[in-house]
């Protein structure tokens, strides 16, 4: 425990807030939650309590193929000089074109390469797949379900909210189904549930008037946005103009044989950026920071992709009623240097000791509720006591 709090509060490089930093950083948080279009960035560290860093799983990755894989696949391995999981992977996957590219390849050596990728790339979905009901889980769930009861009951004057991620985990899903809470990610069907980027720009409304055509905006509704995919999409032929389907997959368990979930996360990934369904994704991103009235929160993110740093070094560029927050010191990034008062970063620690940077800390201490006289607890117990009847007779 520390007597002192060291919060780090500043705008455009200057250090704001005064003595009491904490009270200037909810206040702010406050008012910019309330401007028109809100979006969040959530990168890994949102996730962080229950899915292993890149670091941690690279560890748990070299440990399983150094113990466990053949002499040749193992030899593979420890010759790619990088201790980094993203840069492995690109080197593998450069490596597979180029000997699928030449004639007289050796062919035990594509099979090597491809068996690796495939032992790096199952594992990782493996530690990524983990069961939401699990204790592991339990924590993480309960945060994400903390910032859709602040964030996505809105005024129907002011947009929905916008939740871009970098994370390919369920939270975010299971989350919103468990709060009942409506949203858009991309994706329609029945039985088969296709991707098709033109629901983006679909809103779901309730008629308010039973004789007239009169509807507006249904109030609990999130916009969701998954740069890199997810482990709940598959590519697969289909009756569609998109070959992209969401199917249903069970926490804990190995993926099925035959499907190809997307996308793992290495440089790569600004090149598979450009197919769809990540342009569409990409251009979303970059359609809603040029929004007028516009503030996007960073959170958990390390700003290791470039292409989506570039969006929103142009959006600061074209749009001059943005502000950007972001959650974390930061110093090497670019942004953290340029002295533009539309950009804001918060760090620190409080006089617990406990980081004001972590997504748990900002969910449940520095952003405010859509109405500060709600009480969230209520909202639990009401949708715990929907569940309930779902599962028995109502009369």
């Amino acid at each position: 425990m520390s007597d002192e709090e060291k919060i780090f509060f500043y705008q455009g490089g200057d250090a704001i807030g005064g003595k009491d930093g904490l009270k200037s950083i909810k206040q702010k948080i406050s008012e910019l939650s309330n401007i028109k279009n809100v979006s969040f960035l959530l990168g890994a560290g949102a996730s962080s309590d229950a899915i292993p860093s890149m670091k941690a799983m690279q560890e748990e990755i070299a440990k399983s193929i150094n113990e466990g894989a053949d002499d040749e696949i193992k030899k593979l391995y420890q010759n790619i000089d990088s201790d980094n999981l993203e840069k492995k992977l690109t080197i593998l996957h450069a490596r597979k074109n180029y000997l699928q590219g030449i004639t007289n390849a050796d062919t035990t050596e594509t099979s090597n390469t491809e068996k690796l990728i495939k032992s790096i790339e199952d594992s990782m979905y493996s530690k990524i797949n983990i069961s939401l009901s699990s204790v592991d889980a339990e924590k993480s769930l309960g945060l994400y379900k903390q910032l859709y009861q602040k964030t996505a009951l809105r005024n129907k004057d002011l947009s929905r909210i916008n939740v871009f991620t970098t994370n390919n985990d369920l939270f975010n899903e299971k989350a919103l189904d468990t709060l009942n809470i409506n949203y858009n990610n991309g994706f329609g069907g029945g039985l088969e549930r296709v991707f098709n980027p033109a629901r983006f720009n679909f809103t779901f409304s309730k008629k308010i008037d039973a004789n007239l055509e009169k509807f507006e905006p249904l109030e609990n509704m999130v916009y969701l946005y998954k740069l890199h995919g997810s482990i709940s999409w598959v590519e697969k032929e289909g009756n569609s103009l998109f070959n992209i389907h969401e199917v249903p997959v069970t926490g804990g368990k190995d993926k099925g044989a035959g499907s190809h979930v997307m996308i793992y996360p290495t440089p790569l990934k600004q090149a598979q950026s450009l197919g769809t369904p990540y342009a569409d994704l990409i251009r979303e991103f970059q359609t809603k920071l040029s929004q007028s009235n516009s503030v996007i929160f960073i959170i958990g993110y390390s700003f290791s992709d470039e292409h989506l740093n570039n969006i929103i070094y142009q959006s600061l560029a074209s749009n001059s009623s943005i502000s950007v927050v972001i959650f974390g010191e930061y110093s090497d990034c670019p942004l953290a240097k340029v002295k533009d008062s539309r950009i804001y970063r918060i760090y620190g620690t409080d006089k617990e000791d406990k980081k004001i940077h972590y997504f748990e800390y900002i969910v449940e201490e520095l952003l405010p509720n859509v109405d500060e006289n709600i009480d969230t607890t209520l909202l639990d117990s009401f949708v715990s006591s929907i569940n309930a009847l779902k599962g028995g007779s109502v009369l």
